[in-house]
């Protein structure tokens, strides 16, 4: 019999926001291989969006958070990592599907419906944080 080991589910919300990392990374990095994504990138434009210092800070900050949010989800104390964890993933589930506006692809169909699967199960874990 295989021994089953439970996990805290602080280290739960950290593994998810790291897979929901690696999409959401490696969604836009294959975006570089659609065909003239990378003329427009030297035209400076994305999507219908103007490649500015602001552009750029804005998309830094949209990957700072989840990022940030790994490390978070082990650091915080119990009530605020839930209600952070709950917060901060309904914000991005709005912002994923907004993702799929513009042109239809099927990978990014398929790394949002990942992400907003991961995103689902954070404030699922998160909303039923053990009680002591």
């Amino acid at each position: 019999m295989l021994e089953d080991v439970n996990v805290n589910v602080k280290v739960k919300l950290a593994a998810l926001w790291t897979a929901f990392m690696f999409f959401y990374i490696y969604v836009d990095y294959f975006g570089l291989y659609k065909p003239d994504y990378i003329n427009n990138i030297l035209a400076g434009k994305v999507f219908v969006f103007d490649i500015s210092q602001g552009f750029l800070l804005t998309a830094l900050a949209l990957t700072t958070i989840p990022a940030l949010m790994i490390f978070l989800s082990i650091a915080l104390p119990a009530k605020v990592n839930r209600w952070t964890n709950i917060t901060v993933a309904a914000v991005y589930t709005p912002y994923t599907l907004f993702n799929l506006t513009g042109e239809f692809w099927m990978y990014l169909l398929y790394g949002a419906v990942l992400e907003v699967i991961m995103l689902s199960l954070i404030i699922g874990y998160a909303w039923k944080w053990p009680q002591q």
